[in-house]
């Protein structure tokens, strides 16, 4: 291949350089003038779609102003229609209290001509009653012409049958009344006692002022008088009983009223006879460990107490005068087996009455807490209890049961008649309290002079131990329906006036005797 020269290569190579700058000018043109179209026709679209959304704008602007035109049309006609039946209704009300007006005024001048007659068969009423008046007086006068008796003397034979017939009538009525009560009340409170007496199950223990004490020997009767009698003054000082030293064979008998003191004597007595060896130092000790015993006991049986009634809460000082109940009797009954037995009984019958049992028991334990304290103590048992009872801060509801028990204070509540009730049940059981003879014979020769001071009584005993009263009337003076009236007020009287346990019965007799003789 021939050779080229310098020349053609060089022109060859610049032609080649010209065509790519002309290639890439050409180029750079029509890319310039393609993206120039492509970005008319985006502004045409543009536009085109600017013009679509303004005329949609438009349609759907003028589409609601329709819609809101028809609402507003559509609101407006139903605040019409409502308006115009409001108008209807107040016109058909009103139209209706126009004619009630109308009627009343109608009715009112009725009543006024009604009125107006009225007060003329008033006032013609009145003549004739003043018509009437002067016949009846005319009349009067005639019967008391033809009758020949005054009308106060009339009217004081009438007064005279009518309380006569009046007295059968009331005791005919108290009888059917008596009969009514008893047919319910009888049974009622057969019921109620009777469970409760079957239900509490409490012993009595008699206990009097004095203790025995067994020794093994006569002896030791010398040796407990100790040498010039100091042993015994010294136990009668130290536990304040009086030690009976008699021809009683094997025993001596302590003395005292206060019968705490007495079992602290008691039980140091029979350890000093147990031990043998008795002299004051050994005496100052024993009742100084009985005294710690019987204090020990007492507590124990005030806590033995509350745990059987079921009563909790109470103070110490409460149960520990409890205890000393132990030690104390009245009329033979022990008073603390007394107070739980009268507490059963009141819980029982506030159950059958719907009362708080748990208040009736505690009232019921608490009821004679006054015969505690000893005799020298000031008041009596019932107002000592009531002081004993505030102090610790017992309800108003024990206190009034406390106070009223043996009627020094009207009873108010249930509670209170429940435990007098359950206090006269508990003591008047036969067994369960013995009464001296001096206050026994008081109250029979009371029961008598109570009945003998009734007007037509002619005698009266007393019988059956004063559980009945048997008087005789005089039969001219008291009549049938008067005995039952004499019954009636007597047992009244006895009620107020008399203390007595369980209860009494009048028994009224009234006998007619004819006699004569043959000869």
């Amino acid at each position: 291949m021939p050779e080229m020269s310098m020349e053609t290569i060089i022109l060859g190579v610049a032609a080649l350089v010209l065509g790519l700058l002309v290639g890439i000018l050409v180029g750079r043109a029509l890319r310039k003038k393609f993206a120039e179209s492509k970005i008319g026709s985006a502004e045409r679209e543009a536009k085109r779609l600017l013009e679509e959304a303004a005329k949609a704008a438009e349609t759907k602007k003028k589409e609601t102003l329709l819609e809101a035109k028809e609402e507003i049309l559509r609101q407006r006609n139903e605040a019409e229609h409502e308006l115009k039946e409001r108008r209807n209704e107040i016109t058909r009300t009103e139209r209706r209290l126009t004619q009630k007006e109308d009627n009343i005024d109608k009715k009112a001048d009725a009543l006024d001509r009604k009125n107006e007659t009225l007060e003329k068969k008033l006032k013609e009423a009145d003549v004739v009653k003043e018509e009437i008046a002067g016949v009846l007086e005319q009349q009067k006068k005639r019967l008391e012409q033809i009758a020949g008796i005054s009308a106060e003397d009339a009217r004081a034979e009438l007064m005279q049958q009518v309380e006569s017939e009046m007295t059968h009538e009331i005791a005919q009525r108290m009888d059917e009344l008596e009969a009514q009560f008893k047919e319910d009340a009888d049974e009622k409170a057969k019921n109620y006692i009777a469970l409760a007496i079957q239900r509490c199950a409490a012993d009595h223990v008699a206990e009097t002022t004095i203790s025995v004490v067994q020794i093994p020997s006569e002896d030791m009767k010398g040796r407990i008088i100790g040498r010039e009698g100091r042993n015994i003054q010294k136990l009668e000082t130290l536990t304040g009983v009086e030690l009976i030293i008699d021809d009683t064979p094997e025993a001596i008998t302590l003395s005292g009223f206060d019968p705490v003191r007495r079992e602290i004597a008691r039980l140091s007595l029979e350890k000093l006879i147990a031990d043998g060896r008795i002299h004051p130092t050994r005496i100052e000790e024993t009742v100084e460990k009985s005294t710690k015993e019987v204090e020990t006991a007492i507590k124990q049986a005030g806590e033995r107490a509350t745990f059987e009634v079921g009563i909790h809460g109470l103070n110490p000082e409460l149960v520990r005068l409890l205890g000393r109940l132990r030690y104390r009797t009245s009329y033979g009954q022990n008073v603390l087996k007394h107070s739980i037995e009268v507490a059963f009984i009141a819980g029982m019958l506030a159950d059958e009455l719907g009362e708080d049992s748990t208040v009736a028991r505690r009232a019921g334990l608490l009821h004679d807490i006054g015969k505690a304290f000893p005799h020298d103590v000031e008041g009596s048992h019932v107002q000592i209890g009531v002081n004993v009872a505030k102090k610790y801060r017992e309800s108003r509801e024990v206190v009034h049961a406390i106070e009223a028990h043996h009627g020094d204070v009207e009873a108010k509540s249930v509670i209170a008649i429940i435990v007098q009730a359950a206090d006269a049940i508990s003591a008047a059981r036969p067994g369960a309290r013995r009464e001296d003879l001096e206050n026994y014979i008081k109250r029979l020769e009371k029961l008598e002079e109570i009945a003998k001071s009734f007007d037509g009584v002619e005698k009266a005993y007393a019988i059956q131990a004063g559980r009945e009263i048997r008087v005789m009337v005089k039969p001219e003076d008291v009549n049938d329906d008067g005995m039952k009236i004499i019954a009636h007020d007597m047992a009244k009287k006895i009620k107020e006036e008399v203390k007595y346990p369980g209860q009494i019965k009048i028994n009224i007799i009234r006998e007619s005797r004819a006699v004569d003789y043959a000869k």
